[in-house]
């Protein structure tokens, strides 16, 4: 058997695995599917895999659970700056993370984590679309993933399981697919979210850019209060993570996400 070293880590209660394991692709998607696995593995999200970047301190690789690889992962950003920093990796509190979504900033300051995404794109407001015969209202946003937005009263209501897999399967955001989140909005700048995750193929208990995806569309589709936006977006974790961004009209800059992570434990896989 080979032995695999890795860390588990979590942020809002979007778990992952982390390792800086050198191999093949085929290898990694294998590996992610069995140590992601909650039955059979150590169970989690998402498989992060480290790697040296030529353009940042460190490269991060995001493996979902069904073995499929991601662009970026907003939460999985906050637990790689936050293991760097706890002297595994760096002892500097800033580090520039690479993604295939683009170069990430992240700092850490005690149990808390931030980090700087990418500017959004490609937004899309009040697309109609039939799921099981009934017109939704979906608003689309890419924040280094894409994302579908659906408003709705009486959250905990939602099968989120069923209208999510609909959603994120539908021709609009073929062939890739979006992550779909319900939104119930508390007050002028809280939220509260409930996310069904491609590559999970489920419900998790936070999402990342989910998160941002959720208050920057809140917040176009609201009165500005001010060009610096801080939306608290309460997650289905109960952790209430907050999206800062600048908001001039519709343009949409300097967007960044924090919350607490925490380092479960260490511990060797085998394969």
């Amino acid at each position: 058997m080979k032995k695999i070293k890795f860390t588990k880590i979590v942020a809002s209660g979007n778990d992952f695995i982390i390792t800086e394991l050198r191999a093949k692709n085929a290898e990694l998607i294998n590996l992610a599917k069995k140590i992601c696995d909650r039955k059979f593995g150590a169970g989690a999200d998402g498989l992060l895999v480290l790697e040296k970047s030529k353009i940042a301190d460190v490269r991060m690789r995001v493996f979902n659970a069904d073995g499929t690889e991601a662009q970026m992962c907003g939460n999985g950003a906050r637990c790689v700056a936050f293991y760097a920093r706890s002297g595994l990796r760096s002892p500097g509190s800033r580090l520039r993370i690479e993604t295939k979504a683009g170069i990430i900033e992240a700092e850490v300051k005690g149990e808390k984590a931030k980090i700087k995404l990418t500017k959004p794109e490609n937004y899309r407001p009040d697309l109609s679309i039939k799921i099981n015969n009934r017109e939704l209202k979906v608003n689309f946003i890419n924040t280094g993933v894409p994302h579908a937005v659906i408003f709705v009263a009486g959250i905990n209501k939602i099968n989120a399981a069923e209208i999510g897999r609909a959603v994120r399967y539908h021709k609009n955001f073929a062939p890739e697919g979006a992550n779909v989140n319900f939104v119930e909005v508390v007050d002028k700048d809280t939220i509260r979210l409930r996310t069904y995750e491609r590559g999970v193929e489920g419900e998790t208990l936070a999402c990342g850019t989910g998160s941002v995806a959720s208050a920057i569309i809140f917040s176009l589709q609201s009165p500005s209060s001010g060009i610096r936006e801080i939306i608290n977006v309460i997650t289905q974790g109960g952790e209430t993570l907050k999206v800062c961004f600048n908001k001039e009209a519709d343009r949409i800059s300097d967007v960044w996400l924090e919350g607490k992570v925490r380092i479960v434990y260490g511990g060797e896989y085998y394969v």
